[in-house]
């Protein structure tokens, strides 16, 4: 008969796979998001020369905001890259529980997170705190480094290999030039009439000082109300 664990055994069986698997996941994405903010750096430096020719209004800037926070402005756009410091498991429903990759080895499926939202550049200019932002992506990386990306249009469909794909610069690069794509064609749209038409004085004396109408490329919008494809 198989003794039974007492609770420091199965305390320091838990640290041992688990607690560690964590730590090793945020070393990983830790790595990885110095990575995409060295390769968003270059992007901002390289598109902002190639816009600066054709119009010097057309400015391109990169802003590192911590270790855990990154973002470019480019044109109206500010996109912000955020790394959580947290590892996440993907529930038994999740499509990664059926490979053969993740049956393997379970802790396989613990990854840790990278945001990417889109903001309007105006939101922060003049302090519009009640504008929102939107999910474009999310990045999923586990401790191999092997990843896959849920977000809008291409980036669900061209990045979705977490069986076999290592992260590299040039997937970062491709990455963030998909997201930089998207979001500069993700248009500001009017919103209903009737969803603007009343407002507190509070608010209107806010738009004198603050522009501080709420303002959004699509009232409403939720990553999940377009038909795009995701991983």
């Amino acid at each position: 008969m198989e003794k039974q664990k007492s609770a420091t055994e199965l305390i320091l069986e838990t640290l041992t796979e688990k607690t560690l698997t964590k730590v090793n996941v945020y070393t990983q994405l830790y790595e990885i998001f110095a990575d995409f903010k060295t390769e968003l750096e270059k992007s901002a430096i390289s598109l902002g020369k190639k816009a600066g020719k054709v119009d010097k209004k057309l400015a391109v800037e990169f802003r590192e905001k911590g270790n855990y926070e990154a973002e470019i402005k480019i044109g109206g756009d500010i996109i912000v890259f955020q790394m959580h410091t947290n590892a996440f498991l993907f529930d038994k429903d999740h499509h990664v529980w059926n490979t053969s990759y993740v049956k393997d080895e379970p802790l396989r499926a613990y990854c840790g997170i990278i945001n990417v939202y889109n903001f309007l550049a105006d939101s922060f200019k003049f302090q519009r705190h009640n504008d929102s932002g939107y999910l474009v992506a999310r990045i999923f990386v586990n401790m191999d480094g092997h990843y896959f990306v849920e977000g809008k249009r291409q980036m669900g469909v061209l990045f979705n290999d977490f069986v076999n794909s290592k992260i590299k610069n040039k997937d970062i690069k491709d990455i963030i030039e998909s997201s930089i794509l998207y979001c500069i064609n993700f248009d500001l749209y009017v919103p209903p009439y009737d969803e603007v038409e009343e407002v507190t004085l509070k608010e209107i004396v806010d738009s004198i000082s603050k522009m501080g109408l709420k303002t959004s490329k699509r009232l409403g919008f939720k990553m999940q109300s377009e038909n795009d494809v995701k991983s």
